[in-house]
């Protein structure tokens, strides 16, 4: 019992430390997205192609060493893949016209879209308890959509709020498709032919996409060092999301995920606040708050949903070794029965 608690304590702080690496690469690539914004660059297709390029070229290498057939069909990991661009597209196309606290609080809206997509999709059921977390991210949020429409951005008027935030809120769906097809990918096959096929097949469908809407954008952008190392940071950022996520859904799912990713919307507040020097409304650190509160109740709940599942599948296991018991008890019996019988036919 002592190396099993002592297991599960080095697991438990295990994943927390790779929680907190997704949360700072998630944070990593709004800093990007939004010092890129700043600078007059609107180009979110040609940042996300840098990260699937560097999934690609390191993951596609060791798929094909391995040698083995894929064991998913290849048209849904480019069904997955165009998605994935979308919901990256959508969500850095937003930093153009809100802030980067408006931007990263309201990605929690992925949570929202994942419970209604695993419950018609997986057949996930979810309790009261996590309806009601579900439902208080859903009233911060609205308190980030009020603050928006009541104040425009003051550092920067020809920024559009209310669009930005309409722009995040489209960008969670395709999150939401994306991340739960990738954590069934993940969970049911191989880790590294997801992220290797969801590599290549961005990049194909980046390009495509570039070739076609920013063409002109790419080529006015003066690629100084600033620039380069921007576009370099925001790769290697989502290159190390990708990598870890995976992680981090297969040894604990999503509520120690979803309690990670929380504390990149920490980080992008003191961002806005220490980099940029830019005042933050106070209904932000309301929503923050009651964003915080619904997830904390949402993920607990998960959890102990989790364990009593857990529990009534152990208890169910051991019940289902009674009956070859008493099978095994009433054969012996039988056997006992039967050589009575022939000892008595003997000395009769």
């Amino acid at each position: 019992m002592e190396i099993r608690t002592k297991d599960n304590a080095w697991r438990l702080l295990l994943v927390l430390f790779l929680g907190q690496l997704v949360a700072f690469s998630m944070a990593a690539c709004s800093f990007a997205s939004s010092f890129i914004a700043n600078l007059g660059v609107d180009a979110p297709l040609a940042q996300s192609f840098c990260t699937h390029l560097l999934l690609t070229l390191v993951y596609v290498p060791i798929l094909l060493h391995r040698r083995h057939k894929l064991r998913i069909p290849w048209y849904w990991y480019l069904v997955l893949a165009f998605v994935d661009v979308q919901g990256n597209y959508l969500v850095t196309e937003a930093y153009q016209y809100s802030s980067i606290t408006s931007v990263t609080l309201l990605d929690c809206w992925t949570v929202v879209w994942a419970i209604i997509l695993t419950w018609y999709a997986l057949g996930t059921r979810y309790s009261f308890w996590q309806f009601l977390g579900a439902g208080t991210c859903v009233a911060g949020l609205a308190l980030v959509l009020l603050s928006d429409a009541k104040t425009p951005d003051a550092q920067d008027p020809n920024k559009i709020p209310l669009l930005g935030d309409a722009l995040v809120i489209a960008g969670t769906v395709c999150y939401a498709f994306s991340n739960v097809g990738e954590e069934y990918c993940v969970k049911k096959n191989d880790r590294v032919e997801v992220v290797a096929m969801l590599g290549l097949f961005g990049v194909l469908v980046s390009t495509i996409q570039i070739l076609i809407y920013e063409r002109k954008s790419v080529e006015a952008i003066v690629w100084s060092p600033t620039m380069i190392s921007l576009f370099a940071g925001y790769g290697i950022a989502g290159f190390m999301f990708y990598t870890i996520t995976p992680f981090v859904l297969k040894m604990s799912g999503a509520t120690l995920l979803n309690l990670s990713l929380l504390t990149s919307d920490m980080w992008a507040v003191a961002i806005r606040v220490f980099f940029y020097r830019q005042q933050i409304n106070w209904l932000y650190y309301l929503a923050f708050a009651v964003v915080a509160i619904g997830l904390i109740i949402y993920s607990l709940n998960e959890n102990s949903s989790a364990d009593a599942t857990a529990t009534s599948t152990e208890a169910a296991a051991h019940y289902q070794q009674l009956p070859s018991e008493e099978s095994s008890i009433g054969s012996g019996s039988n056997l006992d029965r039967k050589e009575r019988k022939q000892q008595e036919a003997h000395i009769c």
